[in-house]
């Protein structure tokens, strides 16, 4: 590919990690670090090899880029804050994937999608670890004939937060409002006070006080697989790695109930973990989006607004889970890495990976 992904905020965590998994993927995929600090973008690009450094002005419709710079995609890590990224992808037919907005944020960037549609595929991929608890619901679900409830919980560990933007991001969506989303009997509706405060039970039995928020994968998992009521709460507090005397931690909590294959009532409930925190999986979620779009992987991404669903395979996301390190454990804290179904069924393609 002799054109460069152009990595906005490619020098920091999301960035950094998502640029060495396609570096690891692809040895010759050309990569672009941008940022407003060109050293720390240089040594970035210096390790990753065959990449190149450049400076960006978020609030500049060329992004402060020369004219005859080629790109292949634009990866926004950081908040497009004026939407510049967005418009620079439109105006070349450039795939252009962000992880940032959030749900109370995405009105500008699915307007300015949607006003000039034909433009370029554009992903959204603003929901926990850029998609991939989303895929692992999925995965699940292929053990349901139907799914009546999905309840997601996180732990973020107060040590592993993330770099100055991560930060930012946080405290602008926290900003916003302090209701969460869910739907409830078939309808989506906003939860406040008491009855959006919950307890988010860690792998290890601790319980610490959580909060359901407002973020993408409650309408991507809805809207995926039918289940009425869903909900997305995160704790931030002591992981359990920490609690171990390790490193931070990051680990989901999916809870499924429904029915089997037979009408018999069903339960799942299983761990997603990381022993080195969110950075590998956010930046694995980021990386998949960017293959895809791509077409490094899969038939050609269409213009037009997509989520990490409609593109990504289970399946395929837990192999690369796998690689990284994620581990898949059930109630009674048994790892999971099982056999990988490799269909491409976007529902129920990784039922057998992620159900053991």
């Amino acid at each position: 590919m002799e054109h460069s992904v152009l990595i906005m905020g490619g020098s920091g965590q999301a960035g950094a990690g998502t640029a060495a998994l396609l570096r690891r993927w692809y040895p010759k995929l050309p990569l672009t670090i941008a940022g407003r600090d060109l050293g720390r973008a240089r040594r970035v690009a210096d390790e990753l090899g065959d990449a190149t450094a450049v400076t960006i002005d978020l609030r500049r419709g060329d992004l402060g880029l020369q004219e005859a710079d080629d790109h292949s995609a634009v990866v926004a890590t950081v908040w497009d804050s004026h939407l510049n990224g967005l418009r620079y992808a439109q105006d070349r037919g450039l795939p252009y994937v962000s992880i940032s907005s959030g749900l109370v944020d995405i009105g500008p960037e699915v307007t300015a999608a949607g006003l000039r549609a034909g433009a370029a595929p554009i992903l959204l991929a603003s929901h926990w670890y850029a998609g991939l608890v989303v895929l692992a619901v999925l995965g699940l679900a292929g053990e349901f004939d139907r799914l009546d409830t999905i309840e997601v919980s996180g732990v973020l560990d107060e040590q592993d937060s993330g770099g100055p933007a991560a930060a930012a991001d946080m405290a602008r969506l926290l900003a916003a409002t302090s209701a969460g989303h869910v739907r409830r009997d078939g309808v989506f509706e906003w939860v406040s006070g008491p009855d959006a405060q919950v307890a988010v039970t860690s792998v290890d039995g601790t319980v610490l006080p959580g909060q359901i928020v407002p973020i993408l994968d409650v309408p991507s998992l809805a809207v995926a697989t039918g289940a009425p009521n869903v909900r997305f709460a995160f704790a931030i507090g002591e992981s359990a790695g920490r609690r171990r005397g390790g490193p931070a931690s990051t680990e989901v909590k999916i809870d499924l109930e429904g029915v089997d294959r037979t009408g018999a009532p069903l339960r799942m409930s299983r761990h997603l973990l990381h022993s080195e925190g969110q950075r590998p999986l956010t930046a694995l979620g980021l990386a998949l989006g960017v293959e895809r779009l791509l077409g490094l992987r899969g038939d050609p991404v269409p213009p037009g607004l997509h989520t990490p669903e409609a593109l990504i395979d289970p399946g395929y996301a837990a192999e690369r889970m796998a690689e990284i390190g994620a581990t898949f454990t059930d109630s009674a804290d048994r790892e999971s890495r099982s056999r990988v179904n490799r269909t491409s069924n976007a529902i129920t393609g990784a039922s057998d990976t992620w159900s053991q």
